[in-house]
């Protein structure tokens, strides 16, 4: 990713990628201006209204590859030690045993070589035969930005905690040529053998007309590396790649796969420079050829699948052998506009709450569901059971903590007679699009029906996560937002506060609906359907704060609602030794 830039969008290494954005009018545009003034204004006094309690976060600062090693998960992200906006930039690292609870040790790499002395970037840690770890990484060298790939290895493999790195110095091991964009060049996945006995990694760059792609290189002994002929994969008009990802994933049940043969279904992602959102497709790996492509109707494009469709990017995922899984791992930036206003919280950006990753049954998109461990943090429960909602009601959920919560629900209607008809002049939208008309407060038929989330006794400041069903030529439409229009009464100007939405490939004829959503303060993860559908909205209420939030279901529909089930537990904090 472009580290250079206003860096505010990234992901820790677990690896991460970042930058700052500028947003205006709902769109989000690059903006790749360094704040020197304040990259090393260190936080005096840090503010701790919006601090999340069970999210990973340094303790002050800005940040933007997970690893499982000898019983530890080792989380990498990018991080400035001096201030809360980009700058700086070094490797922090974090351990833990669990992904919840953390403990933060020195940096395992900051820039002090010719190789890397301007920017030590994203790139993915890989296990090498003999239980070796090995981190590949990009390195700046000069003050024109141009990437290279480099790698660092344990000081002490024996140590639990792999606390120091050594960049050996025969770095870099990959220098771009002359037909690769020298500052378009970055974030090497994890690497992965072939039957051929040779590694492979990707890269993501950008080629001339704007055309993405994922740049492949193979080596016999992982330290010289050959560019392959042609791309793994490349798509016209998508800019530049950043933080690709690419890993197999099982045709049947839930378990995660780290063997890349030909029996398997693909999954391709990348971080969009031009949109700054990541998408992803399903396709079919050619092992022979080292060809990647898309399943037909994958769409390869800005309407293509996310992981989430709210503030998320960079994210990386990593193969847990302790529990056979796929997990991925996102970063959440904040939604205020300026670096000032981060400047004076003392801290920025978070890492959102890692999750199991797995292929739907209908193998035409991947299912996402909070890792276990997080449910250890569960407290006070409440429960509800055969609720029924007419138009316009709405009932409170008491006797936990609203601002600090894990919320599992369950939606039935009698009839999808009453589901408003799907204009057909909204087909070439954006699902957030179709939010922002159709709000919350816009009553409908089949919806809006959901959680008023972060909000105050009488709704003014609240962020409602809602559904709404459509009826469409043949079949029905179901559509998820998170609406943070009315979630601050505060910042009205300096705020990104958007209509975040997704479209729901569920079958109704159960005439049921599931949300499940985490709630920390000042975000908001929500996950539709079992996880076919997830956003994450970043949001500041001035008045719905600690005590003082409140947790509402509600129906703005003329269809009444039944909450079959609600389960609500308060949250407790997580550990995070500093």
């Amino acid at each position: 990713m472009d580290y250079s830039s206003n860096s505010r969008w990234a992901l820790p290494v677990i690896l991460v990628c970042f930058f700052i954005v500028l947003l205006s009018n709902n769109v989000v545009f690059a903006s790749h201006k360094v704040f020197i003034h304040l990259q090393s204004q260190n936080a005096v006094n840090v503010q701790t209204v919006h601090r999340t309690g069970y999210h990973f976060q340094p303790e002050k600062h800005w940040i933007n590859a997970p690893m499982y090693f000898n019983g530890v998960y080792h989380l990498f992200y990018q991080y400035n030690p001096n201030g809360s906006v980009w700058g700086n930039i070094v490797w922090a690292h974090s351990v833990s045993k669990d992904l919840i609870n953390w403990i933060n040790l020195e940096p395992a790499i900051y820039p002090s070589k010719p190789f890397d002395q301007f920017g030590t970037w994203s790139g993915s840690a890989t296990i090498l035969p003999g239980n070796k770890p090995v981190i590949l990484y990009t390195g700046i060298v000069d003050a024109n930005q141009t990437q290279v790939q480099n790698y660092a290895i344990p000081a002490n493999v024996s140590d639990p905690y792999l606390r120091e790195w050594i960049k050996p110095d025969n770095n870099p091991l990959i220098v771009a040529d002359d037909s690769i964009n020298k500052t378009k060049f970055r974030d090497p996945t994890t690497a992965w053998m072939g039957k051929d006995g040779h590694w492979r990694i990707v890269m993501g760059s950008l080629r001339k007309h704007s055309r993405g792609l994922a740049i492949m290189y193979r080596s016999k002994d992982f330290m010289k590396w050959v560019k392959a002929k042609h791309p793994l994969h490349s798509t016209n008009g998508t800019g530049n790649w950043e933080c690709p990802d690419f890993f197999p994933v099982a045709l049947k049940g839930t378990n995660g796969i780290d063997q890349y043969g030909e029996e398997y279904k693909y999954v391709l992602k990348n971080s969009m420079d031009l949109t700054r959102f990541e998408y992803y497709t399903l396709g079919k790996y050619d092992t022979k050829k080292d060809r990647y492509v898309p399943d037909v109707g994958s769409i390869d494009s800005w309407k293509g699948l996310r992981f989430d469709y709210g503030n998320f990017y960079a994210s990386k995922t990593f193969y847990d052998t302790s529990k056979n899984r796929r997990v991925i791992w996102g970063w959440s930036n904040e939604s205020d506009i300026f670096p000032e206003d981060d400047n004076a919280k003392g801290w920025a950006g978070i890492q959102l709450i890692p999750r199991k990753v797995w292929l739907d049954p209908s193998g035409k998109q991947l299912i996402q569901w909070p890792v276990e461990e997080l449910e250890t943090l569960r407290t006070q429960k409440v429960q509800l059971s055969n609720k029924k909602l007419n138009n316009g009601e709405k009932i409170e959920v008491t006797g936990i903590t609203p601002a600090q919560a894990d919320v599992e629900v369950t939606f039935s209607f009698a009839s999808l007679d009453k589901a408003e008809s799907f204009d057909s002049s909204w087909t070439d939208m954006y699902a957030q699009d179709v939010c922002g008309l159709k709000g919350a407060d816009v009553q409908g038929g089949l919806g809006p029906f959901g959680l008023a989330t972060l909000a105050t006794e009488n709704l003014e400041e609240n962020t409602p996560v809602f559904f709404r069903v459509f009826k469409a030529q043949q079949n029905y439409k179901v559509l998820l937002c998170s609406d943070a229009k009315r979630s601050t009464l505060k910042f009205n100007e300096t705020m990104y506060k958007v209509s975040f939405a997704g479209f729901v490939d569920v079958d109704l004829a159960d005439k049921k609906l599931s949300l499940r959503s985490l709630i920390d303060n000042s975000v908001i993860e929500s996950f539709g359907a079992g996880g076919k559908t997830c956003i994450t909205s970043r949001v500041y209420p001035t008045l719905a704060i600690n005590e003082k939030a409140h947790l509402f279901a509600f129906n703005n529909g003329t269809e009444p609602i039944t909450i079959e089930t609600l389960d609500a537990w308060s949250m407790g904090k997580a550990k995070i030794q500093y």
